[in-house]
């Protein structure tokens, strides 16, 4: 219950154009408040019920979130549509993901195959994020952004295709960005 108190908040404080009670009709709201429920039973290893319960929550919503994905509080969906969050994925407190997001896999891992976002996240419209990377805290995503196997440190701004270092501690730069720790590991058992 605290975690969708804490995503309420997170809709008056990242949308100015929100008022009165008008939050019940947001669909990034209801997709995230029946991924609360669903992951509840996930973790129960509850078979069936909460992979159907996310998929009329999709079609409801135009939201994806897996029951497996993990989502801290004070998680908000921006518009929503088209937004895809994989099984394997973690996302930390404070995080803003706008619509066509897609924190997805790359059909080449097993186990952990989807994005770690830190806290106070910030993924921009159409976004594509690939694979088991890790995203720092207090981190912005530029819209359209795609980064495929690249970790992003924390405090910086990425954008562009493929997703680059734009700032770092509010300072401009151009950096590319690192491979993920899994690629690193592969590279070096390829060596």
């Amino acid at each position: 219950m605290v975690s969708i108190i804490e995503d309420i908040k997170a809709i008056y404080r990242n949308d100015p154009a929100v008022r009165n009670i008008e939050f019940l009709l947001y669909p990034g709201l209801q997709a995230v408040i029946i991924h609360r429920f669903t992951h509840f039973l996930w973790r129960l290893k509850i078979p069936f019920l909460p992979r159907l319960l996310s998929q009329i929550s999709r079609f409801w919503t135009g939201i994806e979130i897996h029951p497996g994905a993990k989502i801290g509080k004070g998680f908000f969906i921006d518009h929503g549509m088209g937004v895809v969050i994989g099984e394997t994925t973690e996302i930390g407190d404070n995080c803003v993901l706008f619509h066509n997001v897609t924190l997805g896999g790359t059909g080449k891992h097993k186990g952990k195959r989807h994005p770690t976002l830190g806290n106070n996240v910030m993924v921009g419209t159409g976004a594509i994020l690939l694979g088991p990377i890790k995203v720092g805290n207090n981190v912005k995503i530029g819209a359209n952004t795609f980064i495929l196997m690249q970790d992003v440190p924390d405090n910086t701004t990425v954008a562009g295709t493929p997703g680059k270092i734009v700032k770092i501690n509010g300072q401009s730069v151009s950096i590319k960005l690192s491979p993920s720790k899994i690629e690193q590991t592969k590279m070096v058992e390829k060596a």
